[in-house]
């Protein structure tokens, strides 16, 4: 999301994060940043295939994700913790079951079209590709909705997904999105929620 902090600024030209600095390289967006590691440690072959045409499946499904689950998981958290803490006011039903009717249209189509019958998202390894859709499905799970309950194939990839990355690995990357209703309870500066509120808000138009 956007940061207005000094620092962010030197880091990201867009003010954004996540940002990566290494040395005096700096890049911003979490897809760029993670090809970037991946070929610069020479990750084992399955994160992001040498293979290319195995290669371009990780590629056509990162492009696919940006515009269709990253569009709509992240925002469940913002109708049902974030925009809550910054305006003190929480948004209309509506608002969340209209997300959550596009969340599942996307995610009938990562099943159908991506995931059917393989293990993982570009075949029987674990991929970039399956690290980037988890991240985002875990959104919604952490502010209640859970995405898998009723979604058996989906389910099984996720568990899946645990194994491979490691099931402790797995849930402290993800601690903080699970316990992001804790931040209900913390105090904002009013000067903070201020300049804020209005931005939040216009993420979800």
């Amino acid at each position: 999301g956007p940061s207005n902090s000094e620092g962010a600024g030197k880091v990201s030209l867009l003010k954004k994060v996540p940002a990566l600095k290494d040395g005096d390289f700096t890049l911003a967006e979490c897809t760029a940043i993670l090809l970037y590691l991946s070929r610069k440690y020479n990750t084992p072959d399955h994160w992001y295939p040498s293979d290319i045409q195995q290669r371009a499946r990780v590629d056509e499904y990162l492009s696919w994700h940006h515009a269709n689950i990253r569009a709509s998981a992240p925002k469940t958290m913002w109708i049902k913790v974030l925009i809550p803490l910054f305006t003190g006011q929480p948004l209309p039903s509506e608002k969340l079951q209209e997300v959550m009717e596009g969340l599942s249209t996307s995610l009938k189509q990562f099943e159908e079209r991506f995931l059917q019958d393989k293990a993982f998202i570009i075949g029987s390894e674990i991929s970039l590709a399956d690290l980037v859709a988890i991240v985002e499905l875990m959104q919604p799970v952490g502010v209640g909705c859970d995405v898998f309950e009723d979604r058996p194939r989906l389910r099984e990839w996720r568990r899946r997904v645990e194994d491979a990355v490691g099931k402790e690995l797995f849930f402290q990357a993800h601690e903080m999105i699970l316990n992001i209703k804790e931040l209900s309870n913390i105090q904002i500066d009013p000067q903070l929620k201020e300049q804020l509120a209005p931005v939040l808000m216009k993420m979800l138009k």
